[in-house]
């Protein structure tokens, strides 16, 4: 009989609004059991301290100028991320003591594939100390030192849900979070993944400027419904030369910025930049090999009508959200970290060749085990 651990997945995405938390039993493998989810917001000053870092932080050398607001700010978040667990635990579904390992992913405060950098708010060992089980944690940087790019790192846990729930292949995925990126996988049950462009995070960093963070998104694209696009300014960006790399590829949210939309109106600038997530997403159909039966959307974007309506326009491929499948897309990506941190500790890889461009196969994570 497969032995089944349980773990907790704990991630706090590009938007920097709070911690997914999400209990979970696998193999490691082809086994899958959803046991809870559970979401911590931050506050609005912890959340304008990781927006405030975040843009002080453009190059490498930034990290060592800001050490010390650097070492702070995961000193909170760490403690924040040990509360989440703290929460999840007290609903009572399984007991502190049947918990194997946690997965934290942390705060991603920098990426830089070329540079070879990726950088969390995640301190593994504090947060092992509080909650008194194993942690781990820097799951990206074993894949960095082996010639990965180190994202993007659920494409493994797409293919899980793809083979749980029997969606017919060719299928593509696509994450719409801070950046977007696509998980497909072919006909031969082979995976490729990379970013493919601008998610919400150019829209929600506009939002919140305009509005002195009143607004912190596009509520089911609403905004974005009233505007017109700006067809120079979005073929500007369309001509940046990360859309003609061949993937895998990586993207931080410094590589984009509101420059281009400076002379444009608030409806308008959210249309355009809205229009630029739909068609990099669209574009990538341009590299797969055979055309998928479906597009599923995962992450936050999966939300905006906007977004779904102009997918629909534009790719003529039966479009779905991830909830359809009776999987509660909000948790995606938590449940996915306790997937990976079972697989780290089961010395199973968690990316490939074609999902980061890493040299071979390679498992990763740093495990914290408790004294």
């Amino acid at each position: 009989m497969v032995k089944l651990l349980t773990a907790i997945g704990l991630m706090s995405g590009t938007s920097g609004d709070g911690i997914d938390a999400s209990i979970i039993q696998s193999d490691g493998e082809e086994e899958l059991n959803i046991i809870d989810n559970c979401y911590v917001p931050f506050n609005s000053k912890l959340k304008s301290e990781i927006r405030g870092l975040k843009e002080k932080i453009e190059k490498q050398s930034d990290l060592d100028l800001n050490l010390n607001h650097i070492v702070n700010l995961e000193q909170k978040i760490t403690v924040l991320h040990s509360e989440a667990v703290e929460q999840i635990i007290k609903k009572g579904k399984v007991k502190k003591s049947e918990i194997d390992i946690i997965g934290f992913h942390g705060q991603t405060i920098y990426h830089n594939s070329k540079q070879c950098i990726s950088k969390q708010l995640a301190n593994g060992e504090l947060l092992c100390e509080l909650t008194k089980i194993n942690v781990v944690f820097k799951f990206r940087d074993n894949d960095i030192k082996n010639g990965g790019q180190g994202a993007p790192l659920v494409p493994i846990f797409h293919h899980l849900i793809q083979k749980k729930k029997k969606i017919q292949l060719p299928v593509m995925f696509v994450n719409i979070g801070g950046i977007s990126n696509i998980t497909y996988i072919d006909s031969q049950n082979q995976i490729k993944s990379f970013d493919c462009g601008p998610g919400n995070f150019l829209i929600d960093k506009l939002l919140q400027k305009k509005t002195n963070n009143k607004i912190e998104f596009d509520i089911n694209g609403v905004t974005a419904f009233k505007g017109s696009v700006n067809e120079v300014i979005l073929e500007s960006y369309l001509s940046d030369p990360f859309f003609e790399l061949k993937p895998p590829k990586t993207l931080d949210v410094n590589d984009f910025s509101l420059s281009l939309i400076r002379g444009l109106d608030l409806e308008n600038s959210v249309t355009t930049l809205s229009e630029l997530t739909v068609r990099a997403i669209s574009n990538s159909l341009n590299i797969l090999t055979d055309k998928p039966k479906k597009i599923i959307l995962c992450g936050g974007g999966r939300k905006n009508k906007y977004f779904f309506q102009r997918l629909k326009d534009l790719c003529k491929i039966n479009i779905l959200n991830i909830d359809e499948f009776k999987i509660n897309g909000d948790f995606i990506e938590s449940q996915a970290f306790g997937y990976l941190a079972i697989r780290s500790i089961t010395n199973k890889p968690l990316t490939f060749p074609d999902t980061t461009g890493v040299t071979k196969a390679s498992t990763g994570g740093v495990l914290i085990k408790t004294k």
